[in-house]
């Protein structure tokens, strides 16, 4: 489904964010993207919705649509593809932020119901599907409750509810739990496998030992840019090359 091909990605001739990275995640994985901060995890999410481009390499997804589809695979890529496709891209792909990004003049309803909106739904259809999202995620009671009315791990959930209200391929979760102490973090985890569950490949970053050795995943780490653990080959980091 995701594949990176030999990806490195320069800012300039000094700053190197990824090294040569090569990796494949199938569907219906579930991937914890680990590294100390710097090591580049949020560079690679940012390939993945091509907010950023490799300079070498490349990026492909692959949309397996029905048999009876007469456009069976669906194929974007970081060379091909357009910068008029890439929201199109980006409706197949639900993004989690640490930051939680949400609209502070908007409830919980519309704050999830905006990322239907925007793609054109009917009303009626954006009604049905953000009870069912609030309800999957635990949010039912807070649909009329403010940003700041809630607590972080609410806030997290929102932003998850938000992230699959559109039923995309792949959910990506930068660090979800940073911010969020223990016990919150493994209820965001949780509601994480849950969506997996359902079938939603889901690519999670996170620095927290505590997480990846509680739950037994496909771990990729990286380290000053470069994919140490769980790529297609086990590259040595150079001492140069440091990443957001």
């Amino acid at each position: 489904m995701i594949q990176f091909s030999h990806v490195t990605k320069q800012y300039d001739d000094r700053f190197t964010a990824l090294q040569d990275v090569s990796f494949t995640i199938d569907k219906g994985e579930f991937v914890f993207l680990t590294g100390a901060s710097g090591a580049g995890k949020t560079t690679l999410l940012k390939h993945i919705y091509m907010e950023e481009r490799p300079t070498h390499g490349q990026i492909t997804l692959l949309e397996e649509q029905p048999l009876t589809s007469s456009n069976s695979i669906q194929h974007y890529d970081s060379r091909r593809t357009r910068d008029k496709e890439i929201p199109f891209l980006r409706r197949k792909l639900g993004i989690v932020f640490q930051d939680f990004r949400l609209l502070q003049d908007r409830n919980v309803f519309e704050n999830v119901a905006f990322a239907m909106r925007v793609t054109g739904a009917a009303e009626r259809s954006v009604k049905r599907k953000v009870f069912e999202v609030l309800a999957q995620t635990g949010l039912s009671h807070k649909s009329s409750y403010y940003p700041s009315q809630l607590s972080g791990g609410e806030q997290q959930r929102v932003c998850i509810a938000r992230a699959i209200v559109n039923d995309p391929l792949v959910v990506l979760a930068d660090e979800p739990t940073g911010n969020l102490d223990n016990e919150v973090s493994l209820e965001i985890v949780k509601l994480l496998q849950e969506i997996n569950i359902w079938g939603t490949t889901v690519i999670m970053s996170t620095h927290d030992v505590h997480i990846i050795e509680l739950y037994h995943y496909r771990l990729l780490r990286l380290e000053r840019g470069c994919l140490v653990q769980g790529g297609d080959a086990t590259k040595k980091p150079k001492a140069w090359g440091l990443a957001a």
